[in-house]
């Protein structure tokens, strides 16, 4: 039973490094990219691409040809200038090859914390860290209708949202000689990271046409040398559904098992710490989705397609979908589309961490600052669970108030552990102490840290969140290592304050501990630190206050143990 505080002491080490396997799992740093640009697959507009969904083929019904089915805009795209869009919170370049997404920059983000003039670039064309956004149609007489490799014209080069306006409409237009007209569109509104998706087939042919629309993510691995190796959080696919519910799909699982179910009402995204683009079909259309490794497995794709929609002759239909493309803000995500907010992944303790987070954004948005909403979240929780806690201190006090006894027990029995722990078992009852009682109540409150550890982690609200004086970022490190020190020095003080074990071998293991957990916790978000250090201060002032309690009782009335203190 003497041991039961050695083992809580390494099962809180062991749920850290479970935390730290978490980083890792799966998600290890990749190897540096070599430098290269996204070329387009071969064959043009007269040839699907490889990159393109493998969705089965669609009835082309047999029309009289009117000359080259080829588009009418010329073959230079990939050297032409991008299409430039500029809102109050993007800027985003549209390629004329594909209407493709191929750069996007969010304004109110900061690359690094301390550089404010280079906002975060969420979408890149060229690797590492490629990433764009794509979209196209399959099917048509002989299979020609323009997928994300086809040449579009735009109708303008440069989209500026004035001051007076609230959104801007971008369109990129593609026609044959066979009678048929693509119209893509994006939509771009004030203040919003949702963008309206739109591709309208015009069918002036003399037979009517099946198309499918599809919509797709390419990414490379993410690729940072300046990240920290104990800073690990999942990068690649996901997907929702009614029925699946939030399902991954890394990197590893795209090269060897590609996706392909069929969904209602679900979405497609790429997912990157504080980040994410995801494209929400519309709701009550049954899509296809899909998932490839292209590019001899370095680029992954993650999309949907729709059933075969036929357009009768002289007729036209719209495609629609939406683009979400910026910060995994959990409020505006909910808003979005069903199961959205689930891509900031809290992990198996999500039923406690939202909840801790709606708790910790209600103080930030009373007192301005995210640093002391974690001090005054601390305060709550500890404040939640104080009965346990002095449940806890109660025994641990009784159990030092016995510790002189314990040593006598184990000088009269050695090593006999029969024995010994008989005459244990008889003290526990006689005293009317629970050996277990100073463990449990804190083995409790563990999911609750894991909990706030992935809040912390994982909340874009608190991206390079300054608190004061030197912690200019939250959810970096400590650049000084002054606060892990504090946790370390509040640490040891705390070990003074409970009953020193009996076996010396554990008496240095815990000497040693508070130095181990300040050197791992060095490497922690700092906003994390300083939850801990916190918790560890307010629980040094109460157990101080319950030992001091129990020892005047027992001073008072010589059996405070007896009586339940």
């Amino acid at each position: 039973m003497e041991n039961m505080r050695l083992i809580l002491i390494l099962a809180l080490a062991f749920v850290l490094f479970l935390i730290y396997q978490a980083w890792v799992e799966d998600y290890g740093t990749p190897p540096a990219p070599s430098q290269s640009t996204q070329a387009p697959a071969a064959g043009g507009d007269s040839a699907t691409p490889a990159d393109a969904p493998a969705a089965p083929a669609v009835e082309a019904p047999t029309i009289r040809e009117a000359g080259s089915m080829a588009s009418t805009a010329g073959n230079d795209a990939q050297s032409a200038e991008p299409i430039i869009v500029e809102t109050d919170v993007l800027r985003a370049e549209i390629s004329a090859r594909g209407g493709t997404i191929q750069s996007l920059h969010l304004l109110d983000y900061k690359q690094e914390a301390d550089d404010p003039t280079r906002p975060f670039q969420l979408l890149k064309p060229t690797t590492p860290n490629l990433f764009i956004v794509q979209s196209g149609l399959l099917g048509g007489p002989n299979g020609t209708l323009p997928t994300h490799d086809a040449v579009f014209t735009p109708a303008n080069t440069r989209y500026t949202l004035a001051e007076d306006e609230n959104q801007l409409l971008v369109e990129l237009s593609w026609e044959n000689d066979a009678g048929l007209r693509v119209i893509k569109r994006y939509r771009f509104e004030r203040g919003r990271y949702l963008i309206q998706a739109s591709q309208e087939v015009i069918n002036q042919t003399e037979a009517p046409i099946s198309v499918r629309d599809y919509q797709q993510l390419k990414r490379t691995e993410l690729y940072d040398p300046n990240k920290s190796s104990f800073i690990h959080t999942y990068t690649g696919g996901v997907y929702y559904g009614p029925e699946v519910k939030y399902k991954k799909e890394s990197f590893d699982d795209i090269g060897k098992r590609p996706l392909d179910v069929t969904i209602t009402d679900g979405w497609v995204a790429m997912i990157q710490h504080y980040f994410m683009a995801a494209w929400i079909p519309p709701s009550g259309v049954e899509q296809h989705f899909y998932t490839k490794a292209v590019d001899n497995g370095s680029q992954y794709i993650i999309g949907a397609y729709s059933p075969a929609f036929s357009i009768p002759a002289g007729a036209s239909h719209s495609f629609e979908s939406e683009l979400f493309a910026g910060p995994k803000l959990q409020d505006r995500l909910a808003e979005i589309a069903p199961g959205l907010d689930l891509a900031v992944d809290y992990g198996w303790l999500t039923i406690l961490a939202q909840p801790i987070f709606w708790l910790l954004n209600a103080i930030h948005s009373l007192v301005g600052n995210w640093g002391w909403a974690i001090i005054i979240l601390t305060i709550l929780i500890k404040a939640a669970f104080y009965k346990l806690s002095e449940t806890s201190y109660k025994s641990m006090a009784n159990m030092r108030k016995m510790t002189p006894r314990i040593q006598a027990l184990k000088d009269r029995y050695g090593d006999d552990k029969e024995k010994l722990n008989q005459a244990f078992m008889e003290l526990y009852k006689k005293e009317k102490v629970n050996p277990l009682g100073g463990c449990l109540p804190i083995l409790v409150q563990i999911p609750v840290f894991i909990a706030l550890y992935w809040v912390l982690l994982e909340s874009v609200e608190l991206r390079h969140a300054p608190f004061i004086l030197w912690l200019d970022n939250l959810t970096e490190p400590d650049p000084f290592y002054i606060l892990p020190l504090i946790m370390g020095l509040s640490m040891f003080v705390q070990q003074k304050l409970n009953p020193p074990p009996p076996d010396p071998m554990q008496a240095k293991i815990f000497m040693a501990l508070p130095f181990v957990f300040t050197v791992f916790f060095a490497f922690f978000p700092s906003g994390l630190v300083l939850y801990w250090t916190v918790n560890n201060l307010l629980s040094i002032t109460q157990q101080w206050y319950i030992t001091r309690k129990v020892e005047q009782a027992t001073a008072q009335g010589g059996g405070g143990s007896k009586k339940g203190k």
